[in-house]
């Protein structure tokens, strides 16, 4: 790892760091030549929490410092690539979104990256029986096509999305809100070490960061972002599903919507986003037609 990305990677380790942040350091200073711990600290960008530790100013930042150059080092020990923005390997797809991840943080078969084509698939947490058996009657066409699926490791939906891509002897990809060490939901734990082994986990966040609530709407971005489109397959009214079906429409990708009952409430956001303009899906071929292959 060159200096200049180590210097970017180490920032995105400091508790209080927000997109802007490192947007506007890298304004002032685009190779960060100039970075050091010292201006960190000018920027509070130090957490208060480990002010205890001593009374020098200096004994504080250094212990940060070390503490977050360590946790980079033990990285590639545990087998996890770090892509940062500027490097070659970093998907073109997910460059085009609005505040698109300074980095990606990946465990995994790094190659999926590179595969297309890729669709997103969400939808409700309590997945009915109905979005079940949708999902094993599309995914069979889609997984012969070499669609690869892109989803978020939430319960529901998204974990029914990356097990029946595997054994339909596809490829899946997890976006995670949180970092790599701190798999939630607990239940889908089993899943995750296994998609660590022969799929790809990502997260735009460092290891050892525990999910908060606004994590996971954020990491709906990446999903879309990464994918040609997205398939909602269960969503009420308000969800994070329709947030991911968002960020897509703005990102110029296809929207893709599972019809459903009038009667079930996790159809009606699935329904209205066909009302909206989403192509109504039946079949695998209604989104293998619309997705470049």
């Amino acid at each position: 790892m060159d200096d200049f990305k180590e210097k970017l990677i180490s920032l995105l380790h400091y508790p209080n760091i927000t997109w802007n942040s490192v947007f506007q350091i890298l304004k002032k200073d685009p190779t960060l030549q100039t970075l050091n711990p010292q201006l960190l600290q000018q920027n509070f960008l130090l957490s208060p929490k480990n002010i205890f530790i001593t009374s020098s100013n200096s004994s504080i930042i250094n212990l940060q410092s070390e503490i977050i150059h360590e946790q980079i080092r033990q990285y590639k020990t545990n087998d996890i690539a770090v892509i940062s923005f500027f490097d070659k390997e970093y998907p073109v797809a997910l460059k085009e979104i609005y505040q698109p991840p300074w980095a990606l943080f990946a465990k995994g078969d790094l190659s999926l990256l590179e595969k297309k084509p890729k669709l997103a698939v969400v939808g409700s947490r309590q997945a009915t029986q109905y979005g079940k058996n949708a999902i094993r009657l599309i995914f069979p066409g889609l997984i012969e096509k070499g669609v690869l699926i892109v989803s978020g490791l939430a319960k529901g939906i998204d974990a029914l999305a990356h097990e029946y891509a595997i054994k339909n002897g596809g490829k899946t990809i997890a976006v995670i809100a949180g970092g790599l060490y701190h798999i939630y939901p607990k239940e889908n734990r089993d899943l995750a070490l296994e998609m660590m082994k022969t799929q790809l986990i990502l997260s735009e966040y460092p290891p050892d960061t525990k999910p908060l609530k606004w994590h996971f709407p954020a990491r709906n971005r990446i999903i879309s972002g990464l994918s040609n489109g997205t398939f909602i397959i269960e969503a009420k009214r308000k969800s994070g599903s329709l947030i991911t079906a968002n960020f897509a429409v703005n990102e110029g990708r296809d929207v893709f919507s599972l019809p459903g009952s009038i009667l079930n409430p996790f159809s009606t956001g699935t329904n209205e986003l066909i009302q909206q303009g989403a192509k109504l899906v039946m079949r695998a071929e209604d989104i293998l037609e619309e997705i470049r292959l």
